[in-house]
């Protein structure tokens, strides 16, 4: 056991919220237990933020943004600070990947070589993004000249999810302070270990109240922060369902929205596909983070031409796939966050029985980890698209896999779900890549890779997968609003009304 979790299981960490370069302390706050999700033991006390200290937050924001010096910083100025949190994030990165480990359950090896690095790179890359980033000039009309700016947008209320708490929020913080906003961060009740030390760790570095933090429940802290008034945008990352409810709320006051929600995303793989690489890159896309992501490509499409090789290879690769403590090198599943999405693994694996799927691997709690939230990663071969197994976000190391004979067929199939965040694609046939990718109704399409990311371009999805992009162009979009600026530059002539009174 690590000496970070032992102190924590010897004395767990008190949580608060951040306002105005402060940490909170309110009295009477509701005490939420935050779980070490690979022992079911306690880390730390949520101190949950209420309505009144969501409206303290939100007024030091207002604040910072309408009278403070934040939103009037050089593009210059606020290079300098989003690279100094960079410099911070990597300088205590092994201290956050444990921290993200032992909170959220996801193997070391991924949080120290993937989510801390990637939080730390969001900064870097939107201070290097807003060095180039500018506004349009226009002359097409005589005499005339139009300027096209980018004003900040305002107050950002960002909204993190529990399965990359860190990685993901911090996207949110970087983008939105790149753009000169003032912003207030709701971490999730299950993961605030990691947001809430990048707080005390980047003290100093910013203006007061620029960046605040609030911590609870979403039912509670969450819906006193989006239905604030001083509320110029809100970002979320988390499921479809808690994304209508505040588009809802929104809609009464006309503010800006962000949503990046479920997804269901297929991964067809084709004969002529590199069999290999298929193979690796599907278990990676079920299985990494626990199988706990929007974008997992867990909807498999195997050609039947080749589905009997790759059923026994992917089954067999499930069966051996190394589960246990997060924490110890090796492993490569970890335990589900909570209780309650372990038992939702249970209801699917049942349902995909009930409906005619055939069990291929897992299906089961662990039976050699009596303690914590462990379950067997799971295969199911599907007899058809219209299965739950197929069609819900289940959340977890769950992978569906169908057959289809043709492209026309594997794309329609692909296209029937609710979701469209992101597509997979495996074939050796350009121009059959080509095809299937302007087929797939996704905001993002991978060919013969794994899950990967460019900063400069767009992630969101189509359908109930959310609205807006994130990175690059799509977070000044976000962050921003656009202004126009016409400038005549001789005289303009124009109708003199009024003159009959002359």
């Amino acid at each position: 056991m690590s000496e970070l979790r032992e102190q924590l299981y010897r004395t767990p960490l008190k949580l608060s919220g951040y306002v105005s370069g402060r940490f909170t302390a309110p009295a009477g706050a509701e005490e939420i237990g935050v779980i070490d999700p690979a022992t079911e033991t306690r880390v730390a006390t949520l101190l949950e933020s209420f309505a009144d200290e969501v409206d303290q937050a939100v007024r030091a924001a207002r604040a910072a943004f309408d009278t403070g010096p934040w939103g009037r910083t050089t593009v210059a100025e606020r290079q300098v600070a989003l690279n100094a949190i960079h410099d911070a994030i990597l300088d205590h990165a092994d201290e956050l990947a444990m921290l993200e480990t032992i909170n959220t359950g996801i193997p070391l090896t991924q949080t120290r070589g993937f989510h801390i690095p990637r939080a730390a790179q969001n900064f870097r890359f939107f201070g290097e993004y807003i060095n180039q980033a500018g506004g349009e000039v226009f002359t097409q009309e005589p005499g005339l000249m139009s300027l096209v700016t980018y004003d900040p947008i305002g107050v950002c209320a960002l909204i993190g999810p529990w399965n990359m708490p860190l990685g993901l929020t911090a996207m949110k913080i970087a983008g939105a302070l790149a753009f000169g906003n003032t912003c207030v961060v709701k971490p999730s009740e299950l993961t605030p270990l990691t947001v809430t030390r990048l707080f005390q760790i980047i003290e100093g570095l910013l203006p007061d109240g620029v960046m605040n933090l609030v911590n609870g429940r979403g039912q509670v802290t969450g819906t006193a922060l989006v239905s604030h008034p001083d509320i110029d945008m809100v970002s979320f990352t988390g499921g479809t369902v808690t994304g209508a409810a505040i588009l809802q709320s929104l809609a009464k006051g006309i503010k800006g929205s962000a949503m990046e929600l479920g997804g269901k995303s297929a991964n067809i793989v084709f004969a002529d596909a590199d069999f290999d690489q298929a193979i690796d890159a599907a278990l990676m896309s079920s299985f990494m983070n626990n199988g706990q992501m929007c974008l997992a490509g867990s909807r498999i499409f195997v050609d039947r031409k080749i589905s009997d090789r790759f059923i026994d290879s992917f089954s067999r690769r499930v069966k051996a796939l190394k589960i246990g403590d997060p924490m110890v090198a090796g492993t490569e599943i970890g335990p589900m966050i909570n209780q309650a999405q372990r038992e939702r693994m249970e209801r699917y694996a049942e349902s995909g029985l009930g409906e005619g799927a055939t069990l291929l691997a897992g299906g089961h709690r662990c039976a050699n980890l009596n303690t914590g939230y462990f379950f067997e990663p799971t295969a199911m071969l599907a007899p058809g698209n219209d299965l739950a197994i197929c069609q819900e976000e289940i959340f977890g190391p769950f992978a569906a896999l169908q057959l289809f004979d043709d492209e026309d067929e594997v794309v329609a199939k692909a296209n029937e779900s609710d979701f469209g965040l992101v597509g997979y694609v495996w074939t050796d046939d350009l121009n059959r890549s080509m095809r299937v990718a302007s087929g797939l109704r996704t905001g993002t399409v991978l060919v013969n890779t794994p899950i990967v990311r460019d900063l400069r371009t767009g992630f969101g999805g189509y359908k109930q997968s959310g609205l807006g992009r994130e990175g690059a162009k799509g977070s000044q979009a976000m962050f921003t609003e656009m202004k126009t600026t016409i400038i005549a530059r001789e005289p303009r002539k124009m109708p003199r009304m009024g003159m009959a009174a002359e």
